[in-house]
This record gives structure tokens, sequence and C-alpha cells, in this order.
């Protein structure tokens, strides 16, 4: 072990001390007081109580897994699963904890202070979450590396944090996206489109849990989302190091510093996130969308021309850097065409056919949502293609880490949206007057776009992470079976890659009818209240919001259940059933379907959100118009799509990529 081992775990504790110091900011802004203060407490409290809850079902469930792992990997996997999953419950409820502080001081900074201000304390909100995301996943995988990461022979021992991590991410994703979207659901429907009523209006009972839902769903849910892609890009990235075969090493490098590549790259996005969030900051008083472009395409440039430092420093071959570029470039691609489908043209047209009714807002959205796959998809196969000409499968893995290598400042950009979002909520419970909503509207318009975008990046990065992970586990086991390979004209291989194909469209199924469900409950309780709360229609007398919270998290944590039992005893299943060939042909049946279903939904979704609230700015007859009520139905079947099944699809391929990994020592025949 040489001293620029201890640089991760040193830097990971450098990111969590800068996290902590822009949490004092925030801090330092004043929080309200009276009703403001007042709902700003229900919304924290509201999801404290949720990430608790959740958190007592994930502990049994990481319990009863760590168990059977050291029965069969032994202590050093069982050891690095709950390290993985503590570090991932850490980030979420960290980043969850910070927004719900942040939203409320968003919405004093714009009503006092304007835009500028407003967008600093948003903006500080969201970089906690994504500092936060790094700086854990540094930290947890530097410390297990020193243990076990720089010996081929005990490499594999640290792929269980990635399961912990995968584990801890699935949950929280699935749970908080079914959350957020049942309370979203169910308040847009009864208060806007049935009592009349504008969005986020303090007589809706179900008002609170949506804002509640937007932290566990968008902040927390999110933020485990990209820390599993984000380690498990890393673990992917060393196993396959530890098991590349003699000639490749000789002509990439030493294979120790191969090893230990992936993580010094993602120390160097750490820094160069670090001083992206400096240059928002700096850049605050521009309009939005310029302070947010310039901090994170500084990052980006930075975070290349580090790279070029950290190869040369490591003495590998310098194509190395060529698969960093390759991952970065895809990445900004992959987040311009979702801007476009979310934000652009598309959106328009979608409003537009809203004028024949809901019908055609559903046919235009879908059309939209299947189109936006092609682009993204072809990126991908770039990616791949030109990295794996590069390096190798190694390339792969290293361009999955220039994709998610600045990721502080990228989960900083997309955790914005929903504190932005809560801040306009707020704004409107506490009637502070359309000036400060229309400062708030304008960040929350933003951030629709930026977390459309966090949506996009969060998919590619899944998916390159997963194919690493994927060639990781074909690597492991060719070592340890003989003539082992992935052929497509072997019967088992299809088989495996069909049932594959099954996971996401059933994970989808279980996803949307929990919402479904959970809304339908929902909408009854809100109707309830309407007819049997005297004065509340009159706002003279007070929602039980309570009640809606309840229900939401009742809802989430009985159908979170059955999506993550599902993802990780597949893989057991089918591997020991079946054997590592219909195993290797489930993952790559899965990840074809995952993506190509994940893309769909989110870009429909986010099209269908954005429609909605360009008919509300006044286009197209604007609020109250039959035009404006078949957008809201659109956007109304798009929230479970971008919320809720389409991210569970980034998680999903990686739980069961990651679960193959770690089993593979045990498929010997």
């Amino acid at each position: 072990m040489s001293i620029t081992h201890l640089l991760p775990p040193i830097l990971g504790g450098f990111g969590l001390y800068a996290a902590y110091r822009i949490y004092q900011m925030v801090k330092e802004y004043p929080g309200g007081e009276g009703k403001v203060a007042e709902i700003a407490d229900q919304i924290h409290q509201g999801a404290m109580v949720f990430i608790k809850r959740e958190y007592m079902v994930l502990g049994i469930f990481v319990a009863v897994v760590a168990v059977l792992l050291a029965m069969s990997l032994g202590i050093g996997t069982t050891f690095a699963f709950l390290i993985g999953a503590a570090c991932s419950a850490c980030a979420g409820y960290i980043g969850m904890y910070t927004a719900t502080h942040a939203n409320v001081r968003t919405t004093v900074a714009a009503h006092e202070k304007g835009a500028a201000e407003a967008l600093t304390v948003a903006f500080y909100g969201g970089s906690i979450m994504g500092l936060t995301v790094a700086a854990v996943g540094l930290l947890g995988l530097g410390f297990l590396y020193l243990l076990f990461g720089g010996d081929p022979e005990t490499a594999h021992t640290i792929h269980g944090f990635g399961m912990g991590a995968s584990s801890v991410a699935l949950f929280s994703r699935v749970g908080g996206g079914i959350f957020t979207k049942s309370a979203d659901v169910g308040a847009d429907l009864v208060g806007k489109i049935e009592a009349g009523i504008p969005e986020d209006d303090p007589r809706n009972p179900g008002v609170i849990a949506d804002n509640v839902g937007d932290n566990v769903g968008d902040v927390a849910g999110m933020g485990s989302d990209i820390f599993e892609s984000y380690c498990g890009a890393m673990i992917a990235t060393i196993a396959m190091a530890a098991t590349l075969a003699v000639d490749i090493v000789d002509t990439l490098g030493p294979r120790e510093s191969l090893m230990f590549l992936p993580l010094a790259l993602a120390s160097a996005g750490l820094l160069c996130s670090v001083a992206g969030i400096a240059m928002v900051k700096k850049y605050a008083d521009k309009s939005p969308e310029v302070a947010l472009r310039i901090g994170t395409i500084g990052a980006s440039i930075a975070y290349m021309l580090l790279a070029v430092i950290v190869i040369w420093g490591a003495g590998v071959s310098f194509n190395i850097w060529g698969a960093v570029l390759t991952g970065a470039v895809g990445g900004i691609i992959i987040g311009l065409v979702t801007e476009y489908y979310t934000a652009g043209k598309p959106v328009r047209n979608i409003a537009q056919s809203g004028e024949t009714g809901p019908a055609t807002v559903m046919i235009t959205g879908l059309a939209v949502g299947m189109q936006s796959v092609v682009v993204p998809v072809l990126t991908l196969c770039a990616i791949i293609y030109v990295s794996s000409e590069l390096c190798g499968l190694y390339g792969v893995g290293i361009a999955a880490i220039g994709m998610l290598g600045t990721v502080g400042i990228t989960m900083a950009i997309d955790a914005y949206g929903p504190v932005a979002d809560n801040a306009g909520g707020i704004a409107e419970m506490s009637n502070m007057g359309p000036e400060t909503r229309k400062i708030t509207d304008s960040l929350d318009e933003l951030g629709n776009t930026t977390a459309a975008i966090g949506k996009g990046f969060a998919i590619g990065a899944a998916a390159l992470a997963a194919l690493a992970i994927i060639a990781a586990y074909i690597q492991d086991v060719s070592m340890r079976i003989p003539d082992f390979s992935l052929d497509l004209g072997e019967p088992i291989v299809l088989m495996g890659m069909f049932l594959g194909g099954i996971f996401p469209f059933l994970v989808a199924s279980l996803t949307m009818t929990a919402v479904g469900d959970a809304a339908f409950e929902m909408i009854h309780e809100i109707r309830r209240q309407f007819r049997e709360i005297p004065g509340l229609m009159e706002g003279t007398a007070k929602p039980d919001s309570a009640r809606c919270v309840d229900i939401a998290t009742q809802a989430a944590l009985k159908k979170m259940v059955l999506p993550g039992v599902l993802a990780v005893s597949a893989p057991v299943v089918v591997g020991f059933g079946l054997g590592a060939s219909a195993l290797g042909g489930m993952l790559g049946g899965a990840l074809l379907g995952s993506v190509l279903l994940a893309l769909m939904m989110a870009n429909a979704g986010g099209a269908w959100d954005n429609a909605k609230k360009y008919v509300e700015k006044g286009n197209l007859g604007g609020k109250g118009t039959d035009t404006h009520a078949a957008c809201v139905v659109g956007d109304t079947v798009g929230d479970p799509f971008k919320d809720t099944s389409g991210p569970s699809m980034n998680i999903l391929i990686n739980v069961l990529a990651i679960v193959s990994l770690v089993i593979a020592p045990l498929l010997t025949s």
C-alpha cells in the first residue's frame, strides 16, 4: 500500500466537511416565523417520520441478507455489505434532512432578498446532497480498498459494498417514489381538477404530503440511486482490473495502478465538483440557467484536465484518458437530448395536442417518450464501442466513471429541483404574494428541467455501471468455469435473456399499481375532508394533513417490499437453478429492457409535466381551459412514469448485476 491509497478516504472526509460547511451557511439564512415556519416544520417532520419508518423495515432486510452472506461468503463480504448499506442510508438521510431546512430558507430569501439569493440557498441545499453522495462513496470504498482491494486475491470482498448500497437504494427509490407520486396524484386530481383550487393551496389536505414526497422521493431516493451507480462503477472497474488477462495488463499498465485508478479519478472528480459549486455561487446574480451551466461545464472541463494528471501519475496507458473523455462527453449528450425532449419543441407539441382532449395528449406524450430513446441509446453504443476499442472491457468501466466523476455537482443540480419546488409550495401555502411566487416558480421551472436532465444522466450512468458490473461478472465466472461464454446460439442463454426482459416490465407494473392504489385511498381521504370538515373550502378550518402523510407512508412501506425482494432473489434463483450462463443471459435481457423502458418513461413523464406548465404560463388559453385540464391528465399519468417506475429501472438492473457478481464465486458448475 502506498501513501496515495490514503487519498480517497481523506478526500471523502474533506467532502463531508465541505457539505457540513455548506449546511452551516444554509442555516445562517432566516428560516421564517409564524405560518411559514409552521408549514416548513410539518414538511420536515413528515419526511423524518417516513425515513425512520422506512429504515426500520430496511434494517430487518439488511440483517437477514447479512446472515445469509456470512454463511455463504464469509465475514469480509458481510462486513462490506453492511458498510455499503450504512453509507447509502447515511447519504440519503443527510441529503433529505438538509433539503427540508433549505426549502423554507429559499422561500424567505425569495420573499426578502430576490432571485439570486433564493437560487443560492436552493442550490446549496442540493449541493449538500451531491457532495455527501460523492464523499460517502469515496470514504466507504476507500476504507474497504485499504483493507481488501489492493490485493487481487481479496478484491472480491468489496463487491459486498455494492450489494449493500444497491439494496438500500432500491428500497429508498421505490418507497420514496410511491410516497411522492401517490400524494402528488391525489392532491392534483381532487384539488386542481375537482375542487378547482390552485396547486399547493393550503386548503388541500394532500399538499403537505406532496411536499414531503419531493424530499423522500426526489432527494433521498435520487441520492441513493446515483450513489449506487457511482459506487457500482468503481467496484466493477476494480473487479475487472483484478481479473484482467496478463497480456491486457501489459498493454494498459501495472495491475495495481489499474485497480486503484477508479478511486483516484473519483477523488479528482470530487475536487472538481467543489470547484463547480463555488462557480455557481459566484455567478448566482446572473440568470439561474447561466449560473448552473457555468458550474456544470466548468466542473467537467476541470475534471478532464485533472484526469490527465491522474492518469499520467498512475503510469498507465493514455488510452484510458480517452475512455474517461468518452464517458463524460456521452453524459453531456444524454443530458442535452433529455433537455430537448422535456423542455423543447416536443413539449409544445404535447400542449397543443391538449386542444383536442386528454387522449391526444396521451398519444403525443407516449410518442415523444418512445422517440426520445433513440439518441441516448445510440450514444451509449458509441461510448461502449469507443471505450472498449481503447481499453477493452476495462474501458467501459472507466467510461462510466468518466460520466459519474463530477457526481457531486450533477447531483447538486438535480436535488436543487425539489428544494425549489418545496419553496414554491411553502410560498403558496403561507400566502406570500405573487412576486415571491413568481421567483419560486422560475426556480421550480428550471428545477423541473434540471431534474429531467438528472434522470437522463442517471439512466445513462446506471446503464454503463451495470454493463461494467456484468463484464466483471463474466470475467469472474470465466476464471472459475473453463470455457465459459455467453453464446446466443445456446438455448439456456437465450432463455435467460427472455427471463431478464420480464423484470423491468414486472417491476414497472408493481410500482405503477402501487401508486394507483395509494392514490385511490388518498383521493377518497381528501374528498372526505373537503366534505366533512366545516369551513375547509372557505379557508376557515385546517385540513388533517397528517392523515394524508400516514396514508402515503403506509402504502410506500408495504408496496416497496416485493420489488426489492424480487430484485435481490432473482439472480440467486436463476444462478443456482439454471446456471451461470442463464444468469448472464438474464442480466443482458434485463439491462436492455430496463434502459429502454427507463428512458421512455422518464422523458414522457417529464414532457407531460412541462406541457402542463407551458399551458399554465398563459399559452393556449392558460389555466381553467379544457386544454389545461387535458394536460393535467397527461401530467398525472406521467408522475409515476418519471418519478416512480422509470427511476426504479436504474436500480433494478444494478441490483441484479451486483448480486450476480457477489454470488459469482459460488457458481462453480
